[in-house]
């Protein structure tokens, strides 16, 4: 996998690919820009796809709170604005990264919005628990990984071999996606995500489905959602469930939904089907 890094300031970025179609691409919470590599690397010619690393993630790890999704949503506008994005230009987010694409979306105009697996408004927190319940029980074992420390790169890929979304799903794009995210020596190798990072951005998802509802119904562009049917641990039932996401695209003309098959909330970026039929819809008016 080739591709071309740069910063703006401060914010790394990457392009893959080149030609005049350009695609800028969000990753997700505890993530890094190269949750797109598997996509970037399918482009075809003539398009390019910028995905940067949001603020405490990868190379942007070291730039300073606070966070939040706006404060990401700016980021992303200030990318696009350095790499020469127009009207033409798409706008896509995975997960996390889809919040932040419909806050940027509704403040500037894209030529679409294509929203991975994340977006739409998540239900309150059930009574009697607040946004750090719902995310320990959404992103606990994430979590749990901001905290701890590996002795060795190969120990690092083995702990991600393990995890039930990537059992039988392992591939190159994979293996790259989680030694970029290691930092720190020898002996104690540990993720470049800061985790007070994850915390504010969990607590803004759960706290303001308003916001993000508002900005969706803002954003002028056509929007596509395409969701995984199975979920972050591959369970039978997705981030974004039927019940959740048909009242949206009832609700807004602008949205055409589909349920990507046999994909989970991690491989619909990663598997080779799943990566081109992501490519696909990028790049289809």
């Amino acid at each position: 996998m080739t591709f071309e890094v740069n910063e703006a300031d401060g914010t790394r970025f990457a392009t893959f690919g080149e030609g005049p179609h350009l695609i800028i691409a969000v990753h997700g919470i505890t993530a890094s820009l190269m949750a797109w590599g598997a996509v970037g690397r399918r482009l075809p010619e003539g398009w390019r796809l910028v995905a940067m690393d949001l603020r405490g993630r990868g190379h942007s790890a070291a730039l300073p709170g606070p966070y939040g999704l706006p404060r990401h949503a700016e980021d992303v506008l200030r990318v696009a604005e350095h790499v020469g994005a127009g009207p033409g230009t798409v706008l896509t987010g995975h997960s996390m990264g889809a919040y932040v694409a419909a806050l940027a979306a509704a403040r500037h105009d894209f030529a679409r919005v294509v929203l991975v697996d994340g977006g739409l408004p998540l239900p309150s927190p059930p009574e009697g628990s607040d946004a750090d319940q719902a995310l320990e029980s959404t992103l606990g074992p994430a979590l749990a990984r901001l905290r701890q420390t590996f002795p060795s790169a190969e120990a690092y890929v083995d702990f991600f071999k393990a995890h039930p979304a990537f059992a039988g799903h392992w591939n190159d794009d994979v293996e790259a996606y989680v030694r970029y995210d290691l930092t720190g020596p020898e002996g104690a190798l540990r993720s470049r995500t800061v985790e007070e990072a994850v915390r504010q951005d969990g607590r803004w998802m759960f706290l303001e489905p308003e916001r993000i509802g508002a900005a969706l119904q803002e954003i002028d562009a056509p929007i596509r959602l395409l969701r995984a049917p199975r979920g972050l641990l591959n369970q039978d039932v997705g981030m974004l469930p039927d019940d959740l996401a048909l009242p949206w695209a009832a609700r807004l003309p602008r949205l055409s939904d589909e349920v990507v098959p046999d994909c989970n909330h991690y491989t619909i970026l990663f598997d080779d089907r799943c990566a081109s039929t992501v490519v696909t819809r990028l790049i289809s008016p």
